[in-house]
């Protein structure tokens, strides 16, 4: 997780934040993961909005 948010340029600290509660996907998803998988970032594959 670390090593893929890293390739995304996160800076540092955040992808260690991020990595160290890997197994607590809903309390990342409200954190500093929201800043690194942004909207812009998944329209780029063509994903859907759904609101």
């Amino acid at each position: 997780m670390f090593r893929e948010l890293r390739a995304l340029r996160t800076p540092t600290h955040v992808a260690q934040r991020v990595a160290a509660n890997s197994r607590c996907w809903w309390r990342n998803s409200d954190g500093d993961l929201k800043r690194v998988l942004t909207i812009a970032y998944f329209e780029c594959f063509g994903v859907p909005r759904l609101s």
